[in-house]
Order: C-alpha cells, then structure tokens, then sequence
C-alpha cells in the first residue's frame, strides 16, 4: 500500500458507523421539545447539533454528544428570575421524559443529560441572542446565563478546513484516533483547537492531500510536543475558553518519535504496523500482513486468545487514569516498578507484581476491566498469550507473578454508561534494552518475566 493508499482507507475507517442512530436521537429529544415548548413535533426546527458531531470532527465511537435546543423569545420572562435556570433545566427534562418515560435522563448543572446505549446527549435549552450567541443556565450559586458560540466554532472549523485542502476535519479525526491508542485524556474541542492552530501555523499541507499524511501527522506531533505548558486555548471562531485537564506534550513526544520510525519504514513490509503504534487499530493492516495472518492460522500450534476492548465497547478516551506495579517476594513489598526503572534495579524472578489502580478522573459509578497479554516465543510455546478482558472484582488491582520470557503487557480500562472514557497500561517486555528515563510506564529488563501465569 501507498502512504496515499494508507492514511485514506485510515480515514476511511474512522467514519461513524452509528450515525444515523445519532442523528435519529437528536430528531426525537428535538420533537419532544418543540412539542412541550411550541405545540409542534418538528424534527428538526429550533435545533442545533453542536460539538464534534456537529463540526463533523468526530469518529467511530463517539459518545459524547452536545445539542443546543433554541427556547421561544416568549419564554424568557418566565426562566429569567430567581431559580429559573434550574426550572428550564427540570422542564427540559419532563419534556423528554414524557414523550419517552423509560430512557435514562437527568439534570446536570448545566444541561439535561439523556443516557442511550453506547452515547449519551447533553441537551442544554438556550435563548438566541441577536449576534448568533445564546444563553444558557447555569445552575451553580442559585443560577445565572453564560454565553456559548458553537455556530462560530462550528464554521470557523469548517473555513479552515476549506483553505487547508479539506485536511482540518481528517487530522481532528486522526487526532482523536491517537488519544484514544495512547489514553490522553483530551476533550475533542480541545484536540480541534490544536489542530486548527496547528495548520494555521503553517502552508505546507494548503495543497497537499493523503500522500502527505504521514508527514503532516509526524509535523503535528512535534508541533504538540513543543506547546508551552498552559491551562487553556482560545477555541477558533469563537475564541472561548477551552480547559486543560492534562499536560500532553510527553505523549506527544513519544508520538513524533513513532511517527519518525514510521516515515523511515516507509518501503518496508511492517510499515503498516508502525503507524498501527500511533494511531491504533483504525489504521489498515497491510495486505501481506492480512494474508500472511490467515496462513499462519492454519498451522500454528497456539491458540490466539486476545480480545480487544474495542470490540466490546465504543473508546472515548476523555478523561484519566494512573497505574503502578508494586513489586513483592515472600510478601513483602520491595520497590515500585518505577522506582527500579529510575535507580536501574532489575527485575528477578520469584516475584509477585500487584498492579493497582492509582488515580482516575472519571466520577462514579463506572466498570473497571483488566487486560493481561503475553507475547514472545514462550507464550506461543506454552501456548499461553492469554490477553482476555476481564472485569475487575471490586479491587480496583490485578496481582501476577514473573514466570516466563517473553514480552508483556498490563492494560486497564474505565468503563462509564457502555463507553471506555480512560485507559492506561504497563508494558514489561523482557529484553535487557535501556529505556530513557522519560518513558512511564515501559520497563525493560533483562529477566524472567510475568506469569499468572503471565
């Protein structure tokens, strides 16, 4: 396959397979308002879809949705007093509760949450404003009205991406592709907002198209690696705040120097594999590696137990989650596996490794599931890759013990409402190779390894 070839079926692949379900959600949650607020059931009037679905950055996936309903101008005098903002709120609410009495829906401080299967919609009720403004209510401190501009966002979104060869709207997608492979926890306005300052930065891509991809993705990567550490960007068009909640410039980093590889592979059998470890299972496998896998299938001795969190559940990463690895033997704790990365202590055999669950962002309840992978000649041999998901049992930790060689890996996922909203993992490959310091969260060492048997 061409780079050309590559990054378009990438592209391709990362269309939302749900759309028509979404936008039927949207119709019916507008219906039932305009029929509570205005006597009618329209579908479509007094309706707005905003956020990545409505910039058309989204992808497959996607499961946090925003949509703006348009109240009657008559309707101001009676939400604009003491308590009112809360009082839209609730009578959003038991409007969509009364067309449809068995979904899920509830107030949040600033919209009406209505909860589907694999996607929820934020509904929040706003008064236009002459300049193409709204308000909104916000709940907090007994109420007041903020202002919110999507259709600015939305069409300073889709100017650039017509000045920049339509490569605005791929690259928020592709970005999206790469925090959810990586577990950055970024909301997708923010990723828009890097991207579209990232082309405004520069002309190179103005008449570029695929074949140029692969540099474009390697271009933007040094170009996020490289931001000055900061707690918000000005959203393009309407230039409100966009927040912060992780650094991710270390990611990115590690990102560029993925892309590096993958540009220096290009004429190679396994460069569809390289760009696979920025972008994740969306990017194409090659058609050798296709066939050569249906082959190898028929003959090997082992069997290919691994599952994929993707297909399982949507992947959403927007929020965040630390692991660590807390090494034992005879019961008692002696390092932590990133203390013994950081004073190069190696990792010997006769141990006990407890993984445990450090910090996550994501408000409860959710799901915790464990995902424990072997790879190497050893697990093929004892035909032991395991790499089952697996639900966690409350403890909020995985303990396994170093058995054998091989390369291995410690994968855990939150789960909120069906969608996987944050992801970490711990890779132990066992090959004696030096990792920089700056690498969390990837050990190498030059011993027996995993076993659970890992």
């Amino acid at each position: 396959m061409s780079v050309a070839e590559m990054f378009s079926d990438f592209v391709g692949n990362l269309a939302i397979s749900n759309a028509e379900t979404i936008s039927t959600r949207y119709g019916e949650l507008t219906s039932a308002l305009n029929k509570q607020f205005r006597e009618t059931e329209s579908k479509t009037a007094n309706t707005l879809q905003v956020g990545s679905f409505g910039r058309k950055t989204g992808i497959n996936g996607i499961s946090d949705l925003d949509m703006l309903y348009i109240m009657p101008k008559t309707k101001w005098g009676d939400y604009n007093k003491a308590g009112g903002q809360l009082s839209l709120l609730q009578d959003t609410k038991e409007a969509i509760l009364k067309r449809y009495p068995t979904t899920k829906v509830k107030v949040d401080r600033l919209v009406v949450t209505v909860t589907y299967t694999n996607f929820h919609v934020e509904v929040q009720p706003v008064f236009e404003q002459g300049d193409q403004s709204y308000l909104y209510p916000d709940t907090k401190n007994g109420g007041s009205w903020k202002t919110t501009k999507p259709p600015a966002e939305m069409t300073a979104v889709a100017d650039m991406d017509v000045q920049k060869n339509a490569n605005l709207r791929p690259l928020c997608k592709m970005a999206r592709a790469w925090k959810n492979k990586h577990g950055v926890g970024m909301g997708g306005l923010l990723l828009d907002t890097l991207a579209y300052n990232f082309l405004a930065s520069t002309t190179d891509f103005d008449t570029k198209s695929f074949l140029y991809y692969d540099w474009m993705s390697q271009d933007f990567f040094k170009y996020l690696s490289e931001q000055p550490e900061q707690t918000e960007y000005a959203a393009p068009g309407s230039r409100q705040r966009v927040k912060v909640k992780k650094k991710f410039q270390n990611k990115a980093k590690k990102t560029y120097k993925l892309c590096l590889e993958a540009i220096e592979a290009e004429h190679q059998k396994n460069v569809n594999d390289k760009w696979k470890k920025v972008y994740g299972r969306p990017f194409p496998a090659s058609a050798t590696a296709a066939q050569e896998a249906v082959a190898k299938s028929f003959v090997q001795s082992w069997d290919d137990t691994e599952e994929f969190i993707e297909d399982k559940f949507p992947v959403d990463i927007r929020e965040s989650m630390q692991l660590d690895c807390e090494v034992k033997q005879n019961g008692f704790r002696e390092f932590f596996l990133r203390e013994m990365l950081a004073r190069r202590i190696p990792l010997m055999t006769k141990k006990s490794l407890r993984f445990e669950i450090t910090d996550v962002s994501v408000s409860e309840p959710y799901d915790i599931y464990w995902k424990v992978l072997n790879r190497g000649d050893a697990a093929r041999k004892r035909n032991c890759i395991r790499g089952q998901i697996i639900k966690d049992d409350g403890l909020m930790q995985r303990t396994e013990s170093t058995s054998f060689r091989g390369d291995h890996i410690v994968e855990c996922y939150c789960v909120k409402d069906g969608v996987v909203v944050a992801k970490n993992r711990i890779h132990v490959p066992i090959n004696g190779v030096h990792v920089p310091a700056d690498h969390e969260h990837r050990f190498r060492f030059n011993v027996n390894t995993i076993s659970g048997p890992m």
